[in-house]
């Protein structure tokens, strides 16, 4: 499972789609509704909040924006209930570590996508983050 801190409009289509079913994944987990994945380390900082199952579901709708602004339908009814969050933070050391690791997969599995954001060096998070300094977060499984 990876959900992405970065913002879902560097993912491509194969990534875009991975991220939704990984998040309605997650979505699971948190509302209790799956056995496994209980203790998966993507979920920590879901977990940390007060409400984990509002903030996973102000996750999957960015997803499901940018899959719209793309033209994918991704079933929004999925999305469990949600509300206003409070954002989430991300350290910088996280994002980069992120961007390195999406930046390798994407040139190799879509080239012409990464072509794109090449020239990228200060990546944006997902909407619901906002960037703190730090380096890599102790829940990343580090490759």
């Amino acid at each position: 499972m990876r959900l992405w801190s970065l913002h879902p409009k560097y993912l491509d289509a194969k990534g875009l789609v991975a991220l939704w079913r990984e998040g309605l994944l997650a979505q699971a987990v948190l509302l209790g509704r799956t056995r496994g994945y209980k203790h998966h380390p993507q979920l920590a900082r879901f977990l940390r909040t007060h409400s984990p199952s509002k903030h996973i579901a102000a996750y999957l709708r960015c997803v499901h924006s940018e899959a719209g602004r793309r033209g994918y339908r991704f079933d929004a009814g999925k999305i469990g209930r949600g509300g206003t969050v409070e954002p989430l933070t991300v350290a910088r050391g996280q994002l980069d570590y992120e961007w390195t690791h999406l930046s390798a997969k994407l040139k190799t599995r879509a080239p012409s996508w990464f072509s794109r954001f090449a020239a990228v060096k200060r990546p944006r998070p997902h909407p619901l983050f906002r960037i703190v300094a730090g380096g890599v977060a102790e829940w990343e499984v580090m490759r």
